[in-house]
């Protein structure tokens, strides 16, 4: 089977599940594992390099209102890797090529692959996105089992943040403006032993004002803007900090969205585990550094 993977997450599920070498094609974003770079480049963005999150998010609502697509799909590629399958997405115009356009390019070429999309909501949604796609490429077995041992993992989380009182929690997935977390994160929180606030399961992310943010009473903010490793994580955080925009007592933490809590795959398991030990530091859990790091103290 030939595989065109146009969702870093699909291509972690891939590789995740021994499919990694059927992989011919993936986006510019696709990084992990980084046998992934080897791979044709089929989708770009857009967007031009540089921007800062503000500009970002001007850019992206100028397209989206003008009906524009965020991502340049490469039809030539995509026509001489001949797939037979391509695993696509219609959960958010901005995180990835749209079913639609994917559609429209199969029809102009010609081009018979099977489409799989993915939609996971939320964090269980996103557990059985694993499956369905292990069904797709012929490895249901080693999806069943990749699951069950993610879930053992959540499980001993659960047991370790037990009983505790949880941390009311407030996620930033975005910095400039602040959006308030949707699908799969409010999960994580709670599973990690916090409230989430101003963010549902399987809602999308919202735009909030840092008054929102202020009115809903956090123990504790996550810094994790879509797209961004740990280190810019920290710059951002450290900014939203310097700007004094942020309820003065509350620590402030950084995580790695791109690795572990943007993209609904595997490791979004590993960022529960890095969210349970920050929230609750008493629990016996180490706190990942490479996922999470302090940027500001509480203040009592």
């Amino acid at each position: 089977m030939r595989i065109v993977s146009l969702l870093p997450s699909a291509t972690e599920i891939l590789f995740a599940l021994g499919a990694g070498d059927d992989v011919v094609g993936v986006t510019f974003e696709c990084d992990y594992p980084p046998e992934a770079r080897s791979r044709r480049i089929v989708s770009t963005s857009a967007l031009p390099e540089g921007l800062t999150p503000a500009e970002i998010d001007a850019a992206v609502s100028e397209r989206l209102a003008a009906g524009e697509d965020l991502y340049h799909l490469d039809r030539g590629a995509l026509e001489g890797l001949d797939p037979d399958l391509i695993v696509t997405q219609d959960l958010c115009a901005v995180c990835a090529v749209d079913v639609s356009v994917v559609d429209d390019a199969l029809a102009f070429l010609g081009c018979q692959a099977k489409v799989l999309t993915l939609d996971p909501q939320n964090l269980d949604q996103v557990l059985a996105s694993i499956i369905q796609l292990g069904e797709a490429v012929g490895r249901q077995d080693t999806a069943e089992s990749l699951v069950a041992q993610l879930r053992a993992r959540l499980d001993t989380v659960a047991a370790a943040v037990r009983g505790r009182r949880p941390v009311r929690t407030m996620v930033l997935e975005w910095t400039e403006p602040p959006f308030a977390p949707g699908h799969w994160i409010p999960d994580m929180v709670a599973m990690a032993g916090g409230t989430p606030v101003l963010g549902v399961s399987g809602e999308r992310s919202e735009r909030v004002s840092w008054d929102a943010v202020a009115a809903a009473d956090p123990e504790l903010i996550v810094c994790a803007p879509c797209g961004y490793d740990l280190a810019a994580s920290v710059r951002l955080a450290e900014a939203v900090v310097a700007a004094g925009v942020l309820p003065p007592t509350v620590p402030v933490w950084a995580v790695d969205a791109n690795a572990s809590f943007a993209r609904p795959g595997p490791r979004l398991v590993d960022g529960v585990e890095a969210l349970a030990a920050v929230l609750h530091p008493d629990a016996g859990l180490p706190v990942n550094q490479r996922l999470a790091r302090q940027v500001r103290p509480g203040v009592t």
